[in-house]
């Protein structure tokens, strides 16, 4: 129970005020905007599976699996309008624009609409002239890096 009370939102607040990170880590934060217009609400535009045990008698084998299919991207657009509503925060559907950003980080706030799922559902690329998921992470990653590269440069110019 103590470990689902430290995710609490004061909680990550307090430990956030009291253990800073070190300058010279490189850190990139990315956060992404759901779409929470009507359409994004009523679109099946990702769906994840997930399959229950059915109770079957024991004489009857193995358990049964049943399907079950959850509209992600309809899912993420009602939570996103929820968190909205509530607390008058954009958000990806789980975790608000304000909290993805770490301080002191380089922050990348892409213009496309996007869910928190997108990075794990967006094998269908849908347009060819937007990233898809794994090009994001390698521009993410390329841009750390870089970030990285640049503190170093800095520290060691510091010493000198």
């Amino acid at each position: 129970m103590q470990a689902l009370e430290d995710l609490t939102y004061e909680k990550r607040k307090e430990f956030l005020m009291k253990n800073h990170l070190p300058r010279e880590l490189p850190v990139v934060s990315c956060h992404t905007e759901a779409s929470i217009s009507p359409a994004a609400l009523a679109t099946l535009s990702r769906v994840a599976h997930a399959e229950l045990p059915m109770v079957t008698p024991l004489s009857a084998g193995p358990p049964a699996k049943l399907s079950v299919v959850v509209p992600l991207g309809a899912a993420m657009a009602a939570c996103a309008q929820l968190l909205q509503v509530r607390y008058g925060e954009k958000s990806d559907g789980l975790v608000t624009c304000r909290d993805a950003e770490v301080p002191g980080s380089v922050v990348v706030r892409p213009k496309r609409k996007l869910d928190h799922a997108w990075m794990v559902y967006s094998a269908l690329n849908d347009d060819p002239s937007e990233a898809d998921a794994s090009q994001m992470c390698e521009a993410l990653l390329t841009l750390v890096m870089e970030v990285g590269q640049k503190k170093k440069h800095e520290l060691a110019t510091k010493l000198e």
